[in-house]
């Protein structure tokens, strides 16, 4: 098992470039590194949280438009100051807040867990195959030259994103597109995923103390599947998180 000095390590080679910065000097985002986690298929404990995020997902449904949520209507905003259309492409705390209403997805244990999270707390979260990862993550706004692998018309095809949009990728391409849209099919998360790194967006009006509550939850959600799994944790930008 990788020890948490390790994956210290790692999250320390990190950054959010200065560009996506300008575009929103509001944003943060907690970085959790987890080894050791049991691998496995979606089970009742996390159907139960599937469960209580769809029924939080529903009364946030029933008190008015969902993009007029504080936090969604935010990261619309975002999307749009990129040149992303957000009626389209939609922020994945958004498609999963619209999916709730006729069942979140079932897709494996750690997947479950971290939508689950997402929906309750209102911010998106991305999950990755840490053992995938070539160098550390970065947020960057894209050339355009990056590679993408995702599936299209049910092929495992290679796009590119959009010159000035807003990615997440690491040293071997990019592994989530428009900031927290879709995620590359190399990095995603399986039934046999041990070691993962989960990703914590945030923009105002969620605070410093909202984003740290929904990372604690993840952190013991994580750990109640085994106590004894190495966690590291890092907050971009290096100022975020102090109040």
């Amino acid at each position: 098992m990788t020890d948490a000095a390790t994956l210290a390590e790692f999250l320390a080679g990190a950054r959010v470039d200065a560009a996506v910065l300008t575009l929103r000097p509001d944003y943060r985002a907690v970085l959790i590194a987890v080894d050791g986690l049991p691998a496995g298929p979606s089970d009742p404990a996390t159907e139960a949280l599937l469960a209580a995020a769809e029924a939080s997902a529903a009364a946030l449904l029933a008190a008015g438009p969902v993009e007029e949520s504080p936090n969604i209507a935010s990261w619309r905003e975002a999307y749009r100051a990129f040149g992303a259309k957000p009626a389209r492409t939609r922020n994945s705390v958004e498609a999963l807040t619209r999916r709730a209403g006729t069942g979140l997805p079932r897709v494996n244990r750690l997947t479950d867990l971290y939508n689950a999270i997402s929906v309750l707390h209102q911010l998106p979260i991305g999950g990755e195959d840490l053992s995938r990862y070539v160098g550390p993550p970065q947020l960057i706004r894209a050339d355009g030259a990056e590679t993408f692998d995702t599936v299209a018309g049910g092929e495992l095809v290679v796009e590119h994103p959009d010159p000035g949009e807003v990615v997440w990728r690491d040293d071997a391409g990019v592994t989530c597109r428009r900031w927290n849209w879709r995620q590359a099919r190399r990095t995603q998360l399986t039934d046999e995923t041990t070691s993962a790194l989960f990703i914590l967006d945030a923009l105002s009006p969620m605070s410093d103390d909202e984003l740290r509550c929904a990372a604690d939850d993840l952190i013991a959600r994580l750990r109640a599947l085994r106590p004894d799994a190495q966690v590291a944790v890092r907050w971009l930008p290096e100022t975020a998180g102090e109040s």
